[in-house]
């Protein structure tokens, strides 16, 4: 992950430097459900000049068990007992993450597009302790808002190409308390704060294409933070490359497949509330690794212009620096209408 800084620099500086292609039938004239991508892919599509959209997005992401590298390990294995001690007194069990995304589109011009995003995430994290006790901790507020635009590269009949620029700003609280068996209002591991905590850059760039009833895509995004948190520490940088291929069964209905790669790395600094060998979620050097999903999805447009959208998603495998906990499963509805 320490060379995706340079990376992204360079993709940036190159598009920017890119003229805008003209043409006569660029490719938001064509309006069926498959013209939008994936409902879990964000910044797919433009707007034309003074066009507005609204979206929603719903986010179920399930964990359940931990990995150490690309190998099961159970939370009983990670605490031990009392007569044989593991590697932690605590280990989460299980995690379900709820997240409420609002977004907003506007066409500056038909090259630009501004987009900003709002979330409300809510965390609960189940853990097992040594001597075989059980406990919950949650959380829940508001998240990190982003704000962007995305710029057109490149354009013709069936295809187009933007640069994705973003920046993610820290409304998300990582100050986020419970209580514990061991403490009162105790505060929460990294994976539970709602926000990072930093002003991160979002990068990107996102190319589609379209035919009569097929359309596919790919998408390569970064998030990369900068300084560090009112805690003392900074999330890893992250990267995702997202590729799908959709085929519409009628203008209105159209079913989706996907793969999607991500690799992130592990935290830098600390909190020094955190107690690195109570719980492998309080261990700076136990949040990275990269997760290879694949997803099946469908877009239904309706005659008003109102388009719904799901999309779930499986890892095909992943390998974490760990003990950490596993995706399961990963869930997105949502909706959209332009105006």
């Amino acid at each position: 992950m320490n060379n995706l800084k340079p990376l992204i620099l360079t993709v940036i500086g190159f598009g920017l430097g890119q003229p805008a292609l003209a043409d006569s039938n660029h490719i938001q004239k064509i309006s069926t459900a498959s013209s939008h991508a994936p409902i879990s892919v964000m910044g797919d599509h433009r707007h034309k000049q003074g066009e507005w959209m609204m979206s929603y997005r719903f986010m179920r992401m399930d964990m359940d068990g931990s990995r150490i590298g690309s190998n099961r390990v159970s939370a009983r294995d990670t605490v031990g007992t009392m007569g044989n001690p593991g590697q932690f007194l605590v280990a989460p069990t299980r995690m379900p993450m709820d997240m409420h995304m609002v977004g907003l589109m506007y066409g500056l011009s038909d090259r630009v597009t501004l987009m900003g995003m709002f979330n409300y995430v809510s965390n609960e994290m189940d853990h097992l302790v040594r001597n075989g006790r059980t406990f919950s901790t949650e959380s829940s507020g508001l998240g990190d808002t982003k704000l962007g635009a995305l710029i057109r590269l490149a354009e013709g009949d069936a295809y187009s190409v933007h640069l994705n620029l973003g920046v993610s700003l820290p409304t998300g609280s990582t100050d986020e308390r419970d209580d514990t068996p061991a403490m009162q209002n105790a505060f929460l591991p990294y994976p539970m704060q709602l926000g990072s905590g930093t002003y991160d850059l979002l990068p990107g760039i996102t190319y589609l294409g379209k035919g009569q009833t097929w359309s596919w895509g790919a998408q390569a995004a970064a998030t990369i933070r900068t300084g560090e948190s009112d805690q003392g520490y900074a999330l890893g940088d992250r990267l995702a490359l997202s590729a799908w291929l959709a085929r519409d069964l009628s203008n209105q209905l159209s079913l989706s497949a996907g793969l999607t790669y991500q690799d992130w790395g592990n935290i830098d600094g600390r909190n020094p509330a955190l107690n690195p060998a109570m719980v492998q979620t309080a261990n700076t050097q136990l949040q990275g690794g990269n997760r290879l999903d694949a997803s099946l999805g469908a877009n239904y447009l309706f005659p008003n212009g109102h388009r719904l959208a799901i999309e779930y998603a499986l890892p095909l495998s992943q390998s974490l620096d760990g003990p950490q906990l596993e995706i399961d499963s990963v869930l997105t509805i949502g909706w959209q209408k332009a105006f």
